[in-house]
């Protein structure tokens, strides 16, 4: 059969340079971490309004670190030469604030009881200068939530040097563990008191770890992460930055997290639950592992029900009147206050446990200097990136079980 042939159409080239397009495999694929950003841009936008354009600017810069002191180490020439750097311990600097706003409240609240002494008389007197005392001795002793064993040394706002890598003492001790420096908040609002009890429930890579090891008071440590290969990672940190007779007392698992009421319910004072999520800064900037890929969609809209779960385990784990921290590096409150708030509910209804969510605005005004904070908060607090002070993101949320 012969074609009949014709001229071009205009814009046509010659017909033996036409081709039907196959877009399947011809189409650009759009990378995952503008996929993520566009998801943000959406999303976040709405959430957090003005503020979005700086903390997308964050989002996209490099991220600050900060230097977490191995105690285990010989550190004393390691803080003389971060201090000339003028990096400065941030958690130290909180904790002697801590210490002048408590003694200032607690002056105050001598005053205000000496002064109604001095008005009243009689019963009423003695009545009113004891509820003054009771509120002195009821409010919030701010120095005692902070460690003083945690030391984490950080850059001030605005400057981006960068801190040396590593390096081991004459035991093979590294002496200090580069982190963000936000990352150190959930174990700092854990509060760990001597001889507790604690659960790491999605312990690796180890910061947190360590950073709880750091403390010196644990009674007991269980490390669990469901990955095998994170958990690898784990026992690397550990060997690299503790000695011997103290890695005896972690004990580390992998498991799945949700199954943990099943092994050892009801049995720790403190646990944390710093949980799998979109790790925002690492989905905007890094292709590799990302959550936002095409083949993981399904994975990333059932994160909610995941952190619920572990959540829902970290309570189930720990004894009455225990504490559980729970976290993640995602500014969405799908994966933050709405998680807690259903925490919360399947906890009364279904388990018959009353939670309280612990106030932790302390944190803020602690830690201001450092990190920049969102204010409208509803449940827990949240780290914003910010050029001047790019840690984060970071969420945290205590319950009291």
């Amino acid at each position: 059969l012969l074609l009949r042939r014709g001229r071009p159409g205009p814009g046509q080239g010659p017909r033996r340079h036409r081709h039907k397009e196959k877009w399947a495999t011809t189409a650009p694929r759009i990378p995952a971490t503008r996929l993520a950003l566009h998801h943000f841009d959406m999303n976040y936008s709405l959430h957090l309004k003005e503020l979005w354009p700086s903390v997308r600017v964050g989002l996209l810069c490099e991220q600050k670190y900060g230097a977490l002191l191995n105690n285990f180490s010989c550190v004393d020439h390691v803080t003389e030469e971060l201090e000339l750097l003028n990096a400065t311990d941030f958690v130290s600097e909180a904790s002697q604030k801590a210490q002048q706003l408590q003694c200032g409240a607690d002056a105050k609240e001598a005053g205000r009881g000496e002064s109604v002494s001095q008005e009243e008389s009689g019963e009423g007197r003695t009545v009113m200068h004891a509820e003054s005392m009771m509120h002195a001795e009821t409010s919030p002793q701010l120095h005692a939530s902070i460690s003083s064993n945690i030391k984490c040394y950080t850059f001030p706002r605005g400057d981006i040097t960068r801190f040396r890598p590593a390096r081991p003492d004459t035991l093979g001790l590294l002496d200090y563990y580069l982190m963000d420096a936000a990352s150190l908040l959930p174990v700092l609002a854990l509060n760990v008191q001597p001889d507790d009890f604690v659960l790491d429930l999605c312990a690796a890579p180890g910061g947190k770890t360590l950073a709880l090891l750091q403390t010196g008071v644990c009674g007991h440590l269980a490390a669990n992460d469901i990955s095998l290969s994170r958990t690898k990672r784990l026992y690397q940190i550990l060997h690299s930055y503790v000695p011997k007779e103290m890695r005896e007392t972690v004990s580390v698992t992998s498991c799945d997290g949700r199954d943990w009421e099943h092994v050892e319910g009801g049995t720790f004072h403190k646990v944390l639950v710093d949980v799998p999520c979109t790790t925002d800064r690492h989905s905007v900037m890094e292709q590799d592992n990302n959550i936002f890929h095409k083949r993981r969609t399904k994975e990333r809209q059932m994160l909610p029900m995941l952190q619920l779960q572990l959540l829902m385990a970290g309570i189930l784990a720990t004894k009455p009147r225990g504490e559980v921290v729970y976290s993640t590096c995602s500014l969405s409150p799908l994966q933050n206050e709405y998680v807690i708030e259903r925490a919360i509910e399947i906890a009364e209804t279904e388990f018959n446990i009353s939670i309280h969510v612990e106030d932790l605005s302390h944190f803020r005004m602690l830690f201001q200097d450092t990190f920049s904070f969102f204010s409208d908060c509803r449940l827990g607090e949240l780290v914003l990136p910010h050029l001047t002070a790019n840690f984060g993101p970071m969420y945290f949320c205590k319950l009291r079980r």
